[in-house]
């Protein structure tokens, strides 16, 4: 069912306390307001636990976006690529650290569950792509998917909007790059291969730990962490550029599995590969301290000193380079380790890049949604 953003506003006073049954899959602790909300509520648990009464499972839900525009660009000088899509705002996946959670202030709604459980997906993603790319000044360049929200996050499956944005590329022969945490990127394989074989695709899968356990608490509703090296092995072998993120690098948690993720998504095809270290903006930092706190207990005090080591001293630091990469002597030994594996293993040894010299404006105009019919 789809209901409209105004009608979710309420949620914005929502108290923070959510029973651990309702929130069972997901990765949130708490719902704690926007940023942006005058009122909030403070609740807490009595311990009766609602006496007889079955706490209500949180739903997904799904809201329409009605953006005009479907291009997003930045200047950031750390940033590889000036736009990208996002096909839908909030991801299922449930990441407790991912850095888009604060989006969501921006409609109302928390960045807890709030943002992984009210997704707004944008139906017309692909006519308003055509519109953007027949402009007259348009100058093509590489188009990244999967820098905010997952495009192949659960609902893509259903909706099949990612896919719709990716037809509408391959008729105007553009150049576009994708990072997902999800094995379903292989459905569109009749699409990405060739592209690729005309250097216009190429797909890096995010895989943040081996630990099967880890991960199901960490990323709840991203595919498993085999499945993703699985996907790596099948888009390797459709001719489609596979590459690896270690991301994010969390120190204290999973940055001891660094060596052993490159290797395995080596092993799985991938020739490219990058990381980047925690990220704790805005509300995010109080998300993934709840997060700890109910996971590792025992090691939350140190992950968050170590944390603290990389970013001056704060939670974080928002200085450009550095943010992604970290400061000071741990930020220094992750850099030198990774050097070093991706020297041993031969990743990054040749470079994908990719054309924009094939860009060309159909004559046919139509709609991308006459391809599900």
């Amino acid at each position: 069912m789809e209901n409209s953003s105004e009608t979710l506003r309420e949620h914005a006073k929502e108290a923070a306390f959510v029973h651990p049954e309702s929130r069972r899959g997901r990765g949130a602790v708490t719902n704690r307001a926007g940023r942006y909300e005058k009122e909030r509520l403070n609740s807490a648990d009595d311990g009766w636990d609602g006496l007889d009464a079955e706490p209500e499972v949180l739903r997904t839900q799904v809201m329409r976006d009605s953006t005009r525009s479907i291009l997003a660009r930045n200047k950031s000088p750390d940033i590889p690529f000036d736009r990208s899509i996002n096909p839908y705002r909030g991801c299922e996946h449930g990441c407790v650290y991912c850095f888009a959670r604060p989006t969501h202030a921006f409609l109302g709604l928390s960045a807890g569950l709030d943002f992984e459980t009210k997704i707004f997906v944008k139906p017309d993603a692909a006519d308003l792509l055509e519109n953007e790319l027949r402009k007259p000044g348009y100058r093509p360049c590489v188009i990244a998917m999967g820098t905010n929200t997952d495009p192949y996050q659960p609902l893509e499956k259903e909706r099949k909007i990612t896919r719709s944005v990716l037809k509408v590329l391959a008729r105007f022969q553009h150049p576009v790059a994708i990072v997902t945490k999800s094995n379903l990127v292989t459905r569109d394989l009749d699409i990405l291969a060739p592209m690729a074989e005309k250097g216009l695709a190429k797909v890096a899968l995010s895989v943040t730990t081996l630990d099967h356990r880890l991960a199901r608490s960490m990323e709840p509703r991203a595919s498993a962490p085999g499945r993703r090296l699985e996907a790596m092995r099948q888009l390797k072998a459709a001719g489609v550029p596979a590459g690896v993120m270690f991301a994010p690098a969390i120190p204290g948690l999973n940055d001891h599995e660094m060596e052993a993720v490159l290797e395995a998504a080596s092993d799985a095809g991938a020739d490219e590969a990058g990381y980047i270290v925690l990220r704790l903006p805005l509300e995010v930092k109080d998300l993934f301290q709840e997060w700890l706190t109910e996971n590792a207990p025992n090691r939350a005090g140190r992950i968050m000193g170590l944390i603290r080591s990389m970013n001056d001293g704060r939670d974080y630091h928002p200085a450009w380079g550095s943010r992604q990469m970290g400061r000071g002597p741990y930020a220094d030994v992750l850099s030198k380790r990774f050097t070093l594996a991706v020297r041993r293993l031969r990743l990054n040894a040749r470079s994908h890049a990719l054309s924009t010299a094939k860009f060309r404006v159909p004559s046919d105009k139509r709609s991308a949604q006459l391809d599900f019919f």
